[in-house]
């Protein structure tokens, strides 16, 4: 019996991913990087050290993975001011659907807080959730299990009885190890060979979560 639904917020909650996916790749080429879409789609929701190791493997000991999120932070904020927040499909009705089955909710973002808390508010969702956490407030970021235990802790239940929806292979990897149940809604990507097996199911849209619950 699920218990508990915990989403990932850029690309499930909110429709974001696409300006990291641009930033990401601006932000490199302006360093002089030949950074390309697949090597974007690398970093998402992945935690920084891992990112910065996996970067600096594949353009070098040079890449300053850190002075180049600086920069796609203010690119991000710059296509944030200018295309605003906007919901994914199904938000409202899948959240609504939950509350009046009983079902807990939570956010689990590798987003600082303080962001996730405004974004959330901004979009008039924050209040809907019984617990929002970052995976800054944890050890080791996503692709590790941390922030969905931490997750699954702040809300009193078992990762087992808890589907946790994402759309990124960082964090089905990173629910999947805590033992949660992954429901991918894709965003820019489909699940791959690698994903597939991990995957408890795939939604179309955050409405068509409750075929799993």
């Amino acid at each position: 019996m699920i218990k508990a639904v915990v989403f990932d917020m850029d690309g499930v909650l909110i429709d974001t991913e696409k300006h990291y996916y641009e930033a990401w790749q601006e932000a490199a080429r302006s360093f002089g990087y030949d950074f390309r879409s697949e090597h974007a789609l690398m970093l998402r929701s992945c935690d920084a050290n891992v990112a910065a190791k996996m970067m600096k493997g594949i353009f070098g000991e040079d890449f300053d993975y850190f002075a180049v999120r600086e920069v796609r932070r203010g690119l991000v904020a710059e296509r944030l001011k200018k295309y605003g927040l906007e919901k994914k499909p199904g938000l409202d009705e899948i959240l609504d659907y939950l509350k009046q089955n009983g079902i807990k909710t939570a956010v689990a973002t590798a987003t600082p807080i303080e962001l996730t808390l405004q974004h959330l508010t901004k979009i008039g969702v924050k209040d809907k959730f019984d617990k929002i956490v970052s995976a800054k407030q944890v050890a080791n970021g996503k692709p590790a299990p941390d922030v969905y235990l931490y997750a699954c802790e702040q809300i009193g239940e078992n990762p087992s009885d808890c589907i946790a929806v994402e759309d990124s292979p960082n964090g089905i990897k990173s629910a999947y190890a805590a033992g949660c149940k992954p429901v991918m809604v894709p965003d820019l990507t489909q699940p791959d060979d690698e994903i597939k097996p991990l995957l408890y199911g795939v939604a179309d849209t955050l409405a068509d979560i409750n075929r799993f619950i």
